[in-house]
């Protein structure tokens, strides 16, 4: 049995994030924005456009924290806010959506983190704007944040799906090239391993084919020609396309790794994901499934083919196979530490060919390798 998930519904085009409709006669609305947007004018510019009162929240660092969700959540009180808007990349996105949900209740957020308790109903209109064409979190019903101590943790539930969706290219210009390529291979990535995962249907296929030929043809554009807004859109269509399709699929081995890489060190999620990608691709077609046939007929190639089409797309986007600095002396044994976590688990579980600890401490070992 499979399923389509209910989609929000979506707003598309350039300059349609500076004329939202929202319902009724809000009270207060509560703009939770990436730092950048805020230091480009632009969160102050939407805020503006606003029929009501606005308060923006922006302290959020590049891995939004349990300390952040808690800060937002305190703002959304103050604010007394009911729409809540989210403006920037996943991080915010996810630390919005959290936020529009948790603050309804009386719990904080460790309280739900990993499906702990259930979620309570949402109280906010709540409204996502991503600038960033990669998480496709403004599709998706889980929400990623680092715990107190450091581990990977997600909240997920269908009340976190956002009430409207605004895609607007010119957003996504400002965007510099090395991010315009590490958020969409991430994107490429959520497509891929949703579609080919033992978790994947047709349904997810009816998604993740889409998105990946989208990718294939316009990222190359997008990182070459920033101010081009048909790619910029074609990007925007195919990030939120891959985000609906790992809402109904999940990931999977490339998730995993790079999700135990941030656990030891800071690292742009994309950029982590697309090496942990190139570097396990080899390993997982060499068990070839339907699924991962199918993948590759959207690609035009066969599934032998994938490495090598995925490392030519990271070439035509200029990705350096390198992971921060921060990374020198990060050993095997610490990333396999953090690949054991519950919440790193399920990825692991996906893959559609049996995984040993073995494969795994060898793949962290290639991708560590890049430090």
């Amino acid at each position: 049995m499979f399923h389509l998930a209910p989609l929000p519904p979506i707003t598309f085009g350039a300059g349609q994030a500076m004329t939202l409709a929202l319902p009724g006669t809000p009270r207060s609305v509560l703009l939770i924005a990436d730092p950048v947007m805020r230091d480009l004018g632009m969160a102050e510019r939407i805020a503006a456009s606003l029929p009501c009162p606005c308060t923006i929240f922006s302290d959020i660092p590049g891995e939004p924290k349990a300390a952040t969700l808690r800060a937002a959540v305190a703002a959304y009180h103050a604010a007394r806010a009911d729409v809540v808007i989210g403006l920037g990349g996943g991080s915010a996105l996810d630390v919005a959506k959290i936020t529009a949900n948790i603050a309804a209740g009386s719990g904080e957020p460790m309280d739900y983190a990993l499906a702990a308790a259930p979620l309570p109903p949402r109280a906010a209109f709540t409204v996502m704007i991503p600038t960033t064409a990669g998480t496709g979190s403004e599709l998706s019903a889980t929400n990623i944040f680092s715990g107190d101590t450091g581990e990977k943790l997600w909240i997920w539930g269908v009340e976190t799906r956002p009430d409207l969706v605004v895609l607007d290219p010119e957003l996504t210009t400002s965007l510099p090239a090395a991010l315009t390529a590490w958020c969409g291979m991430d994107a490429f990535v959520h497509a891929f391993e949703a579609m080919t995962n033992r978790n994947g249907t047709p349904a997810t296929a009816l998604f993740s084919e889409h998105a990946m030929r989208l990718i294939w043809r316009a990222l190359p554009v997008a990182v070459a020609e920033p101010g081009n807004l048909t790619a910029r859109g074609e990007m925007l269509w195919a990030s939120a396309l891959a985000g609906a399709a790992i809402d109904l699929s999940g990931t999977a081995m490339a998730h995993h790794l790079s999700h135990a890489l941030a656990g030891c060190a800071p690292v742009q999620h994309g950029l982590a994901t697309a090496l942990a990608f190139e570097a396990s691709l080899p390993w997982l077609i060499e068990t070839p499934t339907p699924k991962m046939e199918a993948a590759a007929r959207a690609l035009d190639c066969a599934a032998a083919d994938l490495p090598a089409k995925v490392s030519g797309l990271m070439d035509a986007c200029g990705i350096n196979r390198a992971l921060p600095a921060a990374f020198q002396g990060v050993t095997v044994a610490q990333a396999m530490t953090q690949a054991r976590l519950p919440g790193n688990m399920p990825m692991r579980v996906a893959t559609d060919r049996d995984v040993t600890d073995g494969d795994v401490e060898r793949l962290l070992g290639a991708v560590l390798g890049l430090a």
